[in-house]
Order: C-alpha cells, then structure tokens, then sequence
C-alpha cells in the first residue's frame, strides 16, 4: 500500500539560495522557496547573473547559505561548474550543498531494482557519472539527487499526446521510473535539514512508457498511438538511447532519511492533477478510476 502523500519545507529561518542553471526544476524549486520568503540568485535560464561573471557569482557564492547545480556535463564530458568555479565552491561558506544527477547513471539494469548503493558508470551516461562522483567529494555537505524522467507543467505526456509527438514503443518489458517537478523541489527542501549523501528521488511506481501514454490518452479523451518498432518511429538518437535501458529506481532512502513522501506517488496522480489544472471541470475531464493494475 502506498503511504499517504506528503510534502516537505524547508525547517528554520528563510535563507538565501544560489543556483547554478535556473531550469524547468531550479524555477519550480525557487518558486516553492521565494513563497517562503527566500533570496534565490543564480545564472542561466531564469537567473540574475551571468556564468561568465566571476566577480558576481563569487560574491553571489559568498553570501549564500545554500547552493545548487542544476548544469549537467558539456558535450566534451566536463562539468563547466566545477572546471570554473569549483575551488570558489569548495570554500564557499554555505551550510548547504547540491547537485542535480540523474539515475542515468546507472545504466541497464534489465527491469531491476536499483538504490544508491548500486554501481555506477556502467551505462552510457559515463560523464555525468564522473560529474555525480566529482561534486560528491567536493564538500562534506553534498547532497546529490539522482532524478528519472522529469514531468511537470508544460512537460507532461499530456503535452505530447495534445502535441501528435506520443510513441508506443513495441518494447513489452522496458519499463522506467519518473518524478514530478514539484517532488523534487519538495525533496531538496526536505534535505535542508536532512544528513548529505546521494539520494534517488522518484516516485513510487516505476511503468512503462507505453502504461504512462495510454493513461494519459484516456484522461484526455484522444485516441492511442499504434505501437511501432523503434525504426518506424523514426526517433532521435537521444530517444533512441533512452529505450536502451531499463531499470526501477527505488526512493527509499530519502523517504527514511529526509521524511520524504512524494505529492505525486505515480504518474497516475500526476497526470490526473496536471489535467485537471489545465482542463474546464466537466463530464469529459472528471477524473477516471484507475485500472486493476494500477496500486
């Protein structure tokens, strides 16, 4: 039985966040945060200052009390925060320390349970695992969230079913897990007061794409893309990838240790609030009882 879903805050005064890479997650995280009364700085996307600008992140670094990276490795394997700023991060005097990984890192599992423990390095993400191990002994204080498959607003399989850009993969056995945006927010939160270390942060119920695609066609309304091989989808070499491994991300560690329990424990409560958010109460759009297969 899943446990009754709960979000985590931040514990003590509001402090002052600095932000490398202000993406789709650092924006949702700052957003959750600035409601709390939080300073948020921090380059690229949505951010303040620019990378190039030494002067100002180091003196942004030097008043904040936490910091993340949000930036993965560039195309020749390196981690531009680090190669940069990675002795002004070492030092800095924040209390916290954090680095958005992914479960890539673990490479194909063949469908099997993976936790923090397991080996990493073995798949085809081998940069952003030497990143991932970079900023774990860079500080005492690290903490290094290892994300699936991120959904949210505006980001959704809603979105690609809406889009005409949905595939059926005739691929019976792969199988993936995914977290929704406002859950790892509410997981780095929670690990402001937790102990550092590497966490997974995913929901609880690990699926395959094509389950995660048709629930969304049903709640939508809209017919079901044909299964396809992957020639005949005609898909990127990155998606392409993506089908090469199959694995189910376990999250138990940060619900011991942070208290974590996701808002959102499947893509089933997930999509049902992200198409309620967008869709006119009505007959067509009230949400539809799960399947048998779905607990």
């Amino acid at each position: 039985m899943i446990a009754a879903a709960r979000t985590s805050a931040p514990v003590g005064p509001p402090g002052r966040l600095f932000v490398f890479g202000m993406g789709y997650t650092a924006r949702t995280l700052a957003g959750q945060l600035r409601a709390g009364g939080w300073t948020i700085r921090g380059t690229g996307g949505s951010g303040d200052i620019a990378f190039d600008d030494e002067a100002e992140v180091c003196a942004a670094l030097s008043d904040a009390t936490h910091v993340l990276s949000s930036v993965p490795p560039d195309r020749a394997g390196s981690d531009p925060v680090l190669a940069r700023y990675g002795d002004a991060l070492a030092a800095a005097r924040a209390q916290w320390a954090g680095y958005l990984s992914s479960t890539g890192v673990y490479g194909d599992t063949g469908g099997a349970w993976v936790d923090e423990t397991a080996e990493i390095g073995r798949g085809r993400r081998t940069a952003r695992a030497a990143a991932d191990e970079a900023w774990q002994a860079l500080r005492a204080d690290m903490r290094v969230f290892r994300l699936p498959g991120i959904y949210g607003p505006g980001r959704s399989p809603l979105d690609r079913v809406r889009s005409g850009a949905a595939h059926r993969i005739d691929l019976p056995a792969q199988v993936f897990s995914r977290v929704h945006v406002e859950d790892i927010a509410s997981a780095i939160a929670a690990s402001f007061a937790g102990p550092a270390g590497v966490y997974n942060v995913a929901d609880n119920l690990p699926a395959s794409q094509n389950t995660v695609i048709e629930e969304a066609c049903r709640l939508l309304q809209m017919p079901v893309p044909p299964l396809q091989s992957l020639d005949e989808a005609g898909l990127s070499p990155m998606a392409r990838a993506f089908y090469a491994e199959n694995r189910r991300v376990a999250n138990g560690k940060a619900r011991r240790l942070l208290g974590w329990r996701p808002r959102y424990p499947s893509f089933v409560e997930g999509l049902r609030a992200l198409n309620a958010s967008t869709s006119p109460p009505s007959a067509s759009t009230a949400p539809v009882p799960a399947r048998s297969d779905q607990r």
